[in-house]
């Protein structure tokens, strides 16, 4: 009777133990609702619409976590830093809130309004991006993070054929367009003036940097504005067409980058996903089957150690068995563990395997060949350097001044 009591304890705790060890690791991701796309009601009229500037994102840092970072690379994150801008162009030109919506190189100055982005978490199945809007005041009209969460299955349904994340995106784009409404038209345009302000004095400094200052919070104002007839004023709005055709051909190369990526970014992501669930899920095993082989030996050593002489003779088989079964479970959950040693090789493959792919393009500009990976910054630096000599060479005015609004 004693040794059935204790039977039924151990199987109690078995029970228990495979209760817990399940538990530990399971839970559901929330994913959020899909988020509405807001859209303006009405034309928006031509004079009250902002330029949208979305700069390449920052591609941050990778987790300092061995098994989270798994899988991912600094190639990746690069190639996502000019993927997302894009996506973000793309959705927020639905909108019909803007005016030019435009990807550019970091730290590129002329902007009515400039978006700038850098990635805190992006691995497939968790996108986390802290969005910065500011305008050519410089008032910063928001800094926050958007994140959300989304399972592996999401990739293999039909909304699979849109961007996971598209909800991230529509949520950005509409609390923009909400920030938008709170200004008044006075100044949309304040904010338009003071943006061609500061690219002429960006062009040209010594013909503008006092037509607008810059105070030590980082604020712009506009301390008088150039005549409309002015010929300087004539000659930069030239040079700023020629500079928003420059960044349309940028953007077109954009554009080829992001259709390239398309297919094989979609299917890392859902790869990697997959390959990360069913990593959870071996390690989920593991830890059962060492959960319960740990209480089959101690239950062992409880009966030997509990029980008197009748009962140790009585349950001898029974605790040998126990202690074979539990070192084998054992065993077996580190034969597990070593499936996760594939799953892990498996996803760095996939991430090597689309670093190859996401290479930046190549690009013919000018006549000169340029590979639009760090260096389309400096080509895109290069090009400003050309518009100044242009000016100059069009004005007589130096390119250079001593009082840079900057």
């Amino acid at each position: 009777m004693q040794s059935i009591n204790i039977i039924r304890k151990l199987v109690a705790l078995f029970a228990l133990l495979a209760l817990l060890a399940g538990c530990a690791t399971s839970g559901q991701k929330n994913v959020k609702d899909q988020q509405v796309l807001q859209k303006a009601v009405q034309e928006v009229p031509e004079d009250q619409l902002l330029d949208v500037w979305i700069e390449l994102f920052n591609p941050g840092e990778l987790p300092e976590d061995k098994d989270d970072a798994r899988g991912l690379s600094m190639e990746i994150r690069e190639a996502e830093a000019r993927h997302m801008p894009v996506h973000l162009r793309n959705v927020m030109e639905k909108t019909g809130y803007w005016g030019a919506v435009r990807v550019v190189p970091r730290d590129t100055e002329g902007a009515e309004v400039l978006v700038s982005g850098t990635i805190l978490e992006s691995n497939g199945e968790d996108l986390e991006l802290q969005i910065t809007a500011r305008d050519a005041s410089g008032s910063e009209w928001f800094k926050r993070s958007y994140r959300e969460d989304v399972e592996a299955a999401v990739y293999e349904s039909e909304n699979g054929k849109e961007d996971a994340f598209e909800a991230l995106y529509h949520t950005i784009a509409n609390d923009l367009a909400q920030f938008r409404d709170t200004l008044t038209d006075k100044q949309r345009i304040a904010i338009r003036q003071i943006a061609e302000i500061r690219f002429a004095a960006d062009m040209v400094p010594d013909a503008f940097f006092s037509h607008v200052s810059k105070d030590d919070k980082g604020q712009y104002r506009l301390d008088r504005l150039p005549a409309e007839e002015d010929p300087a004023l004539q000659r930069v709005r030239v040079v700023r067409e020629r500079d928003f055709l420059l960044i349309d051909t940028l953007n077109g190369h954009y554009d080829n980058f992001y259709l390239e990526m398309a297919t094989p970014y979609q299917e890392w992501r859902k790869a990697r996903s997959s390959e990360a669930a069913a990593l959870r899920e071996v390690k989920r095993k593991a830890n059962t089957q060492k959960a319960l082989g740990v209480a089959a030996i101690l239950g062992a050593i409880a009966i030997e150690a509990l029980g008197g002489s009748n009962t140790q003779v009585s349950t001898g088989t029974m605790r040998d068995v126990m202690v074979i079964g539990g070192l084998y479970s054992i065993k077996l959950g580190i034969d597990t563990n070593a499936q996760s040693t594939i799953h892990q090789g498996a996803i760095e493959e996939l991430g090597d395997s689309f670093s190859s792919e996401a290479k930046p393009m190549v690009v013919e500009v000018d006549g000169e060949v340029h590979e639009l990976t760090g260096s389309a910054e400096a080509q895109y630096e290069q090009w400003r350097d050309l518009m100044r000599k242009i000016y100059s060479s069009e004005t007589g005015l130096g390119p250079d001044s001593s009082n840079p609004v900057d």
